[in-house]
Parts: structure tokens; C-alpha cells; sequence
């Protein structure tokens, strides 16, 4: 026979277990449109790849290495390029219409190239048609790299560095460097 006080005690820790997964599940929710940790299924399948010689991380060569080429389609067919270099020293230089504004929100992230993960779970939303493409290195990596407006995580990436690629806009609230 099992005792009243071994049903309440079962019975308690169940609830908590309960409210514990919940809470983790909102949590993880939370986080996977701010570009947080994986949750399921959608990638980009970019990648921004180390190259033969990079320098160790944190090294100054890596940081000096700061070089790219964006190239932003609005969807109707009309394309702008732009090169960005941002020295060591955070100076911004080459043709973007608002390098400085790009170089700090880029410096502000620590990777801010990385593609959504495979197993991240995003709201299906529909951003707009526009997509861009960086080419060159970035923190002594090679990058080559997509972005584009077609669910809420590739949405979050994207805004996580509009300044970059939509010159004069500042970064989306809501998004972090994650």
C-alpha cells in the first residue's frame, strides 16, 4: 500500500518537472528568433570557413584581415556592391556608403557570418524578396556567405548586421549577437 504523503510527493515532483520543461521549452523558443540555440530543422548550408593560414584566434593579424565584398539584390532585379574594410584600429574604409556604422556592427558580433544552424527551429514569415552575398575574410577567415529575408531565423541574421547591408539602417531590436 502506498502511503498519501509518497502520492503527494510524486504528484509534487511531477508538477515541478513539468513547470521546469516548460519554462526550458519557452526559453528556447525565445532564443531561436534572436539567433539562439538549436531547436530543429532549417539551414542556409553557408559557411564561413577557416582558411590554410589563419592566424589564431584573438591574434592582431586576424583582426587586421578585415576585408569584403557585399552585394545586396532587392528582389527586382536591381544589385549594389559594396567593398568594406575595417582595420584593426576599428577605421573603416572602401566604398560602403556607411563603413563606420557597418564596421562597429559587425565588431560587435563574435561571428557575424554564421549561417543558421541545420537543426534550428524558425517561424515561417516572409521577409521580402532580398538576398546578398559577402565574399572575402573576415577575422582572419575566408567567407563566403548568403543572406536572405525567408524565415524568421534567416530574418534575425540579417538584421543582426543591416548596417552592413542595408547602409543607414541601425540593428533590429530584438536581435543579439548569439
Amino acid at each position: 500500500m502506498v502511503s498519501r504523503s509518497t502520492t503527494r510527493g510524486t504528484a509534487r515532483a511531477a508538477v515541478v518537472l513539468a513547470a521546469t520543461l516548460a519554462l526550458a521549452g519557452l526559453a528556447a523558443c525565445g532564443e531561436q528568433q534572436a539567433g539562439g540555440p538549436p531547436v530543429t530543422s532549417s539551414s542556409s548550408g553557408d559557411a564561413v570557413t577557416p582558411s590554410a593560414s589563419s592566424p589564431a584566434a584573438g591574434d592582431a593579424t586576424a583582426a587586421a584581415e578585415q576585408s569584403i565584398t557585399v552585394t545586396v539584390d532587392d528582389g527586382s532585379g536591381g544589385k549594389q556592391t559594396w567593398t568594406l574594410t575595417c582595420g584593426a584600429d576599428g577605421a573603416p574604409g572602401g566604398d560602403h556608403p556607411d563603413a563606420a556604422n557597418a564596421c562597429a556592427a559587425l565588431a560587435a558580433l563574435p561571428d557575424p557570418f554564421r549561417p543558421v544552424p541545420k537543426d534550428m527551429a524558425c517561424t515561417m514569415v516572409y521577409g521580402g524578396p532580398q538576398t546578398a552575398t559577402v565574399q572575402g575574410r573576415w577575422g582572419g577567415k575566408d567567407v563566403l556567405t548568403t543572406f536572405k529575408r525567408t524565415d524568421g531565423c534567416e530574418i534575425a541574421r540579417w538584421n543582426r548586421i543591416a548596417p552592413l547591408l542595408q547602409p543607414g539602417q541601425p540593428v533590429t531590436a530584438g536581435t543579439h549577437a548569439g
